[in-house]
């Protein structure tokens, strides 16, 4: 995925398209990881989502939940330590 990717558009479990903003990219342990937040937020309490970045047959990107807990852990531990003031 380019490093200048603002938005990127996904398709939820329903296959009406969403587009979020990509909050910020991170390289960890030989994976790519995105974390983005839905760009028309309804309010405030909506969370920032985790997707790892894998890449199909063909070599394009793919974007994938994580359903690990300790990776998961893993990466919100990587982006607090980089943004934990922000």
């Amino acid at each position: 995925m380019e490093d200048d990717t603002m938005t990127i558009t996904v398709n939820d479990e329903d296959g009406n398209e969403v587009e979020f903003e990509v909050v910020t990219k991170l390289d960890i342990e030989n994976n790519e990881y995105v974390i983005v937040v839905p760009k028309d937020k309804k309010n405030d309490d909506e969370e920032a989502v985790v997707l790892r970045i894998d890449k199909d047959s063909e070599g394009n990107d793919v974007l994938v939940t994580i359903d690990d807990d300790d990776e998961f852990s893993m990466v919100q531990e990587a982006y607090e330590t980089l943004f934990g003031d922000d």
